[in-house]
């Protein structure tokens, strides 16, 4: 078996789908999948399948920043939240971008605003890719800000 390679607890991860260049994620292994703090989210039907539009905020703290997206549904989890709550949340299928990799994902959404993290990689994201070493952060040096740009534009509209 090969050897993983070590990430922290915390880590900028990529979302190229979303248009999120970087996030910062909670990896949880603890949690068995990925979430991300979505709102404004309404169902509707696309050529007979599942679709959601939904509305990110992909910085912590900057509810000025917002991406608008579209996708279809992957599927519907009853998901049990950190206060044990049962919560039937919206499925997506999308890349992450971690470490010079690119890989699909299934990433519920929810509404995270009481969280401390906007993105919590689950453990399946990060199954027999990565291990996590929960005593450091950021050793991912490649998505790191140099400074946390604001961006001139506020808001945009991603369509899957």
């Amino acid at each position: 078996m090969k050897e993983l390679e070590v990430i922290g607890w915390r880590e900028w991860v990529g979302l190229p789908d979303l248009a999120v260049e970087r996030i910062k994620a909670k990896v949880d292994t603890g949690a068995r999948t990925s979430s991300l703090h979505a709102f404004d989210m309404e169902h509707f039907s696309r050529r007979n399948q599942a679709w959601i539009h939904f509305s990110i905020h992909p910085m912590q703290r900057d509810s000025k920043q917002i991406i608008e997206c579209e996708f279809p549904i992957h599927d519907l989890r009853t998901v049990r939240s950190s206060n044990g709550r049962k919560e039937l949340r919206p499925v997506i299928r999308t890349h992450l971008h971690l470490n010079g990799d690119d890989w699909l994902i299934d990433l519920n959404l929810t509404s995270r605003d009481l969280m401390g993290f906007r993105m919590l990689l689950g453990r399946e994201a990060v199954r027999n890719r990565y291990a996590v070493n929960p005593g450091r952060s950021f050793l991912v040096r490649e998505l790191v800000p140099r400074r946390l740009k604001k961006r001139s534009l506020k808001k945009r509209k991603i369509s899957k």
